[in-house]
Parts: structure tokens; sequence; C-alpha cells
């Protein structure tokens, strides 16, 4: 394998991980408090939200830097 197809592989499995992440913290919001109809929305992160949050710009953050080493290479 070169180093091609396992940047490659990397950069879809990481896109996954990052589209289940961000559907799993959508979940919990609704299209009224999306739109600002709840003060809850403006709530601080606690647990596991945040936690889930952190995992979440971990995972871009990842999948950012692979896109771009597979650019340069």
């Amino acid at each position: 394998m070169t180093l091609d197809k396992i940047l490659v592989i990397i950069q879809v499995i990481l896109g996954i991980l990052l589209m289940a992440a961000i559907l799993v913290q959508a979940r919990g919001a609704s299209l009224g408090e999306a739109f600002g109809g709840s003060s809850a929305f403006y709530g601080t992160r606690r647990g596991s939200e945040r936690t889930l949050f952190t995992i979440t710009i971990v995972i871009a953050t990842a999948f950012v830097v692979v896109a771009l080493i597979s650019l340069l290479v």
C-alpha cells in the first residue's frame, strides 16, 4: 500500500467519524431551538456534551491536517 492510499483511507474514516459526531450533537436540538426558540440553546456545555464537542473539534482538525498532507504528497 502506498502512502496516498493510506491517507485516503484515513480521510474517509475521519470523515465518517466527523459526520457521526456532528449528527449526535444535533440530535438533541429541535428546529425551534436551532432558530433561538429556547434559551437553553445558549447554555454552556457540560459533561458528555463538552466531551463530544471537544472530540468533534479534534476529529475535524485531524481531517483538515490529513487533507493538507494528502494535497502535498
